[in-house]
This record gives C-alpha cells, structure tokens and sequence, in this order.
C-alpha cells in the first residue's frame, strides 16, 4: 500500500502541487482565478517555455547547454539592430536570428563531439563568449524606437507591428505566444515519440555506447540536438523582443536558470525520470504561476529566487530519490 501510494505520488505530485497552488491562490486573491491573469501567466512562460524546450534536447542526449541564455540576448539584440537599426523586412528580421542560434548550436556541438570538452565547460565558455559579442555588437546600448544613434542621426527603422503581433497580438482572445508555445510543445512531443531521430535521442540518453554498437549515428544525433537547442533559444529571444518592443543587453540571463528548473521539475510529471517536453511545459506552469501568484501576494522580489529554488530542489529530491528506489 505505501509503495502505490509513493508511485502515485511521484506520478501526479508535480500535477498535484500545481493544483493545490493554484487553489491556493485563488482563495487569497480572488483577482487570480480569472482568464485575464491565467493567459497572462501562460504568455509569461512562453519564452521559458521555448528556452527550455531547448535545454530539453541537449539533456535528452545526456548533454547540457549553459549557452541558452546569452543565445536569447544576442537573438534579441539581432532581431532588434535588424528592425530598428537597419530598418530589414520580417522574413530577414525572423531568419537572421535563427540561423545565428543554429550556428552557436553547432559551436558548441563542435566542442562537445568533436574537440571531446565536456558539456558543461564547453557550453559555459560559449556563455561567456556570446555574452561578449553581443554587449560589443550594441556596444552596451539597449535598442527601442527613434534612439540616436552614435553619429548623432536618429535610427531609420522601428518595430513593426507585425513583428509586435507575435509577442503582443492575440488570435481568437488567445495570446498569440502562448498558441505558439502549445503548438511547439505538441509538435515537439510527436518528434521524440513518433519519429527516428527523436527515439534516437532518448536512446543515446540512456546509453551512448549502446546506442553506438546498435548502429547509430551518435555524433550526428548529438550534433542535431544541440543545434535544437540553439533554434529554440533563438526563437525565445525573437519572442522576448517583440513582447517588449526593445533589445536589451542581458535580456535573456534570467531565461537560463528558469529553463534548467522546467526542464528538471518536469523529470517528476508522469513519473518520467527524464527529459521529456510535456513535463517541461508543466514546469514552466508551476514556475509561472510561483511568480504570478507571489507578485500578486507582494512579495518582494528577491523572495522569488528562493521559493523557485526550494521548488528546484525538491523536484529534484523527490526525483532521484524514487529513481535510486526503482534502481535497488
């Protein structure tokens, strides 16, 4: 009886606990419960939620990207120069940014399989080097609408609104990031359960060499995985940019540790004890709704950082703990 009791648990806690947060709340502002703030919590995790889904393929592989949050920034940065600055049309504005996070995947792939650096050390060297280049790019300038420029004219270009729509718009009273996210989070799930490459990457997860003497392209899945991760940082900068309608230096910083902590609490939905997208979506939830709620109940704001933390930890406990139970 215990023993279902503690599988239950560590099926459904996390669903659980976000539940009984929710209810929570609800009762101690009635301002909470409401379908104003509910899509506003879900776009608010809309770009930790790409971010993490990101993190999420290099963990699959056994990996881990430390770069995803200065790949946001320079993203956000790019796509803001590019609007604002140089005054490109969307398509170019979109693409540039992307292309660029493939290519830091493919960086930090090349260190990682090729050169044999470890994840860690590969991928936060990475960090920092993104960090410099594009604080040197914007020469430490946040970009916005009609700035002077350095030779004293005024930038040329401004954000669109069709470039706005996507962090601001909404479709059918819906948020048009969080349609985004759902979609992304669907289609992601189909990909590692339904198609070659996705199997793949949870099978090397679980034993690279065994993987290997099955007769599959390691490197080669390793390499997609993180140039994944590097696309959907990407994608997470542009989202960030057309939601505040600036690039920031640093924007994307906080987005690294909020990623890492989705990804982790979602080892514990459905009892997955791995990466796995649906879990992330769900710890981005609990996430979001921890800020939401705790900045409704005015909390001050360096409270944040260790209530998500205690939650981290315990997801994590909870996690290895049933796993090193299952193991003996």
């Amino acid at each position: 009886m215990k023993t279902r009791v503690l599988e239950w648990l560590f099926k459904y806690g996390a669903l659980l606990v976000i539940g009984l947060i929710i209810l929570f709340l609800s009762i101690m502002n009635k301002n909470f419960f409401t379908y104003g703030n509910l899509t506003d919590i879900l776009r608010s995790i809309s770009i930790v939620t790409f971010v993490a889904i990101g993190v999420t393929f290099s963990l699959t592989v056994d990996g881990f990207d430390l770069s995803v949050g200065s790949t946001v920034s320079l993203s956000t940065v790019v796509a803001a120069a590019l609007m604002v600055w140089y005054n490109q049309p969307l398509w170019i504005v979109i693409t540039v940014p992307i292309v660029l996070g493939a290519v830091i995947g493919l960086l930090n792939s090349f260190l990682i399989v090729k050169v044999r650096i470890p994840d860690l050390l590969a991928t936060l060297a990475m960090m920092y080097i993104i960090s410099g280049v594009h604080r040197t790019f914007t020469k430490g300038y946040t970009i916005y609408n009609n700035m002077q420029l350095t030779d004293g004219t005024t930038a040329p270009g401004k954000f669109t609104e069709s470039f706005l729509w996507f962090g601001q718009g909404r479709w059918l009273g819906v948020p048009v990031p969080v349609i985004l996210m759902v979609l992304t989070v669907i289609a992601v799930h189909l990909f590692f359960k339904y198609t070659r490459w996705g199997r793949q990457m949870h099978f090397i997860g679980g034993n690279e060499e065994a993987a290997r003497l099955s007769g599959v392209r390691v490197k080669r899945i390793r390499v997609a995985a993180y140039v994944a991760s590097g696309v959907f940082a990407a994608i997470g900068g542009i989202l960030l940019a057309s939601r505040i309608g600036t690039g920031q230096i640093d924007a994307g910083a906080p987005y690294l540790m909020e990623a890492v902590a989705a990804v982790f609490v979602g080892y514990s939905v459905f009892a997955a004890g791995k990466p796995n997208v649906i879990g992330t979506f769900f710890g981005a939830i609990l996430i979001g709704v921890l800020v939401n709620g705790m900045t409704m109940m005015k909390f001050q704001y360096y409270v944040n950082d260790i209530i998500k933390g205690s939650v981290l930890v315990l997801a994590l406990a909870v996690t290895f703990v049933h796993l090193s139970r299952r193991r003996s």
